[in-house]
């Protein structure tokens, strides 16, 4: 069974090869991209096409890798044992599963997630390193071994925030998933909004390229942000025909605040309307 472009989700042929590719060396899938471009989408999409659960474990900067194998609750336990209580006999009622715990037992193979793995710790990544290549790890408190009865198919996403070791990425399949050309975006308009207006669609691809192209943009509006504003759009009426008639008087796109979220970017493009404008007075 091969992943493939599902209902939802619009994968180009260069990241189903990747997908399958690192399938078929039961690698991890290290994924990267700008934000908004469905690297986390893609793990829940590749369940969904393949038919198989998704375990998803999102990092922040306070995670730790042991957390993701389990974690034993030594405060619990000390206040039972005060209280009296039988399950302190019982060390196994104290051991938290992590998410590789929870893929490396589940009955049949599920896609585990690790999202946005360049955000925590630097050592992280390196400190499952045995885990994520051998299948397996060992808890001291219970003195066993956890084994994955199925390995499971590991997409890993990173924003790039920081760089991630040799050792690491020498264990991965990697793949960037390059910003979608406007035929792709259109399909993947098409997929959120079918049947939308040909030429609202149209007219909108052109005013958010024009927008990204725009040299000096701290943050460049993402596919998650047009289909935002493809929204807002549609919801106030917003026809084809007022983006049609932009001119360099409108400093900026009708509702853009779906696109452009920071204040100096907004600066930036009322100075050029306001340099078009001015150009435009002299000539």
């Amino acid at each position: 069974m091969k992943f493939d472009s599902t209902q939802q989700y619009v994968a180009t042929d260069d990241l189903k090869m990747a997908v399958n590719a690192a399938i078929t060396l039961q690698r991890p899938l290290l994924v990267k991209g700008e934000p908004g471009t469905g690297k986390t989408m893609l793990a829940e999409q590749v369940a969904e096409s393949l038919g198989y659960p998704l375990i998803q474990w999102n990092i922040k900067s306070t995670t730790k890798a042991q957390q993701g194998l389990y974690e034993y609750d030594a405060v619990s336990r000390l206040r039972d044992s005060q209280l009296g209580d039988d399950r302190v006999h019982d060390i196994s009622n104290y051991i938290v599963k992590g998410k590789l715990w929870e893929a490396f037992e589940a009955g049949e193979q599920v896609v585990l997630l690790i999202d946005e793995i360049d955000k925590a710790d630097i050592e992280f990544p390196n400190d499952l390193l045995q885990e994520l290549d051998r299948m397996e790890f060992f808890v001291y408190e219970l003195q066993k071994t956890v084994k994955a009865v199925h390995r499971p198919i590991i997409i890993i996403t990173s924003n790039n925030e920081k760089e991630l070791p040799d050792a690491f990425l020498r264990r991965c399949f990697f793949h960037y998933i390059s910003f979608p050309d406007r035929d792709t975006m259109a399909r993947i308009v098409d997929v959120h909004y079918p049947g939308l207006a040909e030429q609202l669609v149209k007219e909108a691809l052109e005013v958010f390229f024009d927008v990204r192209q725009v040299p000096g943009l701290k943050k460049k509006p993402s596919t998650s942000e047009l289909i935002d504003w493809l929204k807002l759009l549609m919801a106030d009426d917003v026809g084809a025909r007022l983006l049609q008639e932009r001119d360099a008087t409108k400093a900026i796109p009708p509702l853009c605040g779906a696109l452009v979220k920071n204040e100096q970017d907004v600066q930036l493009l009322e100075r050029l309307a306001f340099m078009t404008r001015r150009q435009g007075r002299q000539g």
